[in-house]
């Protein structure tokens, strides 16, 4: 059994350099003699630490795993080091991405149903940018590709599951402007901040919020 120091220290290390949420079952894979209680257990009293001396980083679970993120009130200087690298979606990227948010998985036909013109371009910048991949085929003549949302995009709207989407029902056609409006309000909420930010910059201080993530690009093996 691994010491508890040790094993605090061990995960502390593994959350620091990941660029992506760990779950459980991989931290238990890389540290191997350790149970899943004490892997919590460690994370729960790293919490406290952070919280009882003021660290500019915190542990949040996002994503079905544990992440290691700065405080949200030093966005605003993390910005002037970290300029966003990523051109800003479209809002007809926004509105395909909140249909296969709410209504996954689709294949394409049905993505141009309900939005009434063809996405193919959108399907592709979608995917380059890791919000969605491929999720099977569906069981229909031709077989098309259906398509899902990623780890990528829960932590892109710091979500830990897809049932902490607002409302998340039975998605119908008549629900798309709520599903737009959901989706679209984090990147809103984004470019109103840094715009305010902007503006504000000579005065001593000004409140902040979480900046955004960024991630690799998905698998994008079709099945057969």
């Amino acid at each position: 059994m691994m010491d508890k120091e040790i094993l605090m220290r061990t995960i502390e290390a593994l959350l620091f350099v990941s660029n992506d949420s760990l779950s459980q079952e991989q931290i238990k894979n890389i540290i191997e003699d350790v149970t899943p209680d004490e892997i919590s257990g460690a994370i729960e009293q790293l919490k406290e630490e952070y919280a009882k001396t003021g660290r500019t980083f915190q542990i949040v679970e996002v994503a079905g795993g544990w992440q290691m993120m700065t405080d949200p009130s030093m966005a605003k200087w993390i910005r002037r080091l970290y300029k966003r690298s990523k051109p800003r979606l479209s809002a007809p990227s926004l509105e395909t991405l909140a249909i296969i948010a709410y209504r996954q998985p689709l294949a394409r036909s049905e993505i141009e149903m309900i939005r009434g013109v063809n996405v193919d371009g959108v399907i592709y910048t979608l995917m380059e940018r890791g919000l969605i991949k491929v999720a099977g085929r569906k069981d229909a003549p031709g077989r098309p590709i259906l398509y899902g949302t990623t780890k990528e995009f829960l932590q892109h709207f710091g979500l830990n599951s897809l049932q902490e989407l607002p409302m998340l029902k039975e998605f119908k056609e008549s629900d798309l402007d709520f599903a737009q409006e959901q989706i679209i309000t984090k990147e809103t909420e984004d470019e109103e901040e840094e715009k305010r930010e902007e503006e504000t910059a000579a005065l001593p201080a000004s409140t902040v919020e979480e900046s955004d993530r960024q991630g690799g690009l998905p698998d994008t093996e079709v099945p057969e």
